[in-house]
């Protein structure tokens, strides 16, 4: 493999039509620093992408009964750190706040250009996550995603149950915004598993989430973690 072609961005799509996968390779066929390493359908049970990993993923998710947002969870378990580009030919709050769950880096829909589709790549390539412009512009989503937790930080009582999170807890919480599971989290920090779990039991305590990307949107109102800033490790104290 040349150095040019090592220096590209190496990038898997996924669709049940055929006729938009040809587009997408056709967009982005002729641009120098994109190589398509790969094109499958949605609803494939077995995608091989470990061999030769791609940098960033675009799926398709208009496939029936949400196989679109399943494929992208089962490619956030399996590599973490890939960015996840999610296309849709009618994007709403609803889908939007689905896809937030799964750790993806961008949603758009399919009237975007040849142009802004590569170039959302390339930021998503550098570890930008785009989709956190769409809810700073669309207040009414963040709304919804914060509606949960909301009603209740308004409540004097429940201000006193929620506590400063330790340095390794804010660590953890900032894998965990990532896209890792409590396993690979283990394995990144060297400790046990149940370890884990239980400080992911204490951060969700502590700020009163009832699921762990609750937690994260809630750590990223407070400033306590960036998805866009890796984590910063700490001395092993467990």
């Amino acid at each position: 493999m040349s150095e040019q072609s090592k220096q590209k961005i190496k990038v898997c799509t996924f669709s049940q039509q055929p006729l938009f996968q040809e587009g997408i390779l056709r967009w982005l066929s002729g641009i120098e620093d994109i190589q398509i390493i790969g094109q499958a359908k949605v609803t494939e049970k077995e995608v091989i992408i470990e061999i030769m990993p791609p940098d960033v993923v675009i799926v398709d998710i208009d496939a029936p009964s949400d196989s679109g947002l399943g494929l992208v969870q089962r490619l956030k378990q399996r590599l973490p750190s890939v960015g996840v580009i999610v296309l849709t030919s009618s994007p709403n709050d609803d889908q939007l706040l689905k896809a937030l769950e799964t750790q993806i880096a961008a949603y758009l829909s399919k009237e975007i250009s040849g142009d802004y589709l590569a170039n959302t790549i390339r930021r998503v390539a550098k570890g930008e996550h785009p989709i956190r412009e769409d809810l700073t512009s669309r207040p009414e989503v963040a709304g919804k995603i914060l509606h949960q937790f909301q009603e209740l930080s308004t409540k004097p009582e429940v201000e006193t149950l929620i506590a400063p999170l330790t340095a390794r807890e804010t660590e953890i919480l900032s894998y965990v915004a990532q896209g890792y599971s409590n396993k690979q989290i283990a394995v990144k920090l060297n400790i046990s598993e149940q370890t884990i779990k239980n400080h992911v039991a204490s951060i969700m305590l502590k700020l009163n989430a009832n699921a762990r990307t609750q937690a994260v949107v809630i750590a990223v109102q407070k400033g306590l973690i960036s998805i866009d800033q890796p984590p910063n490790p700490t001395p092993r104290q467990d």
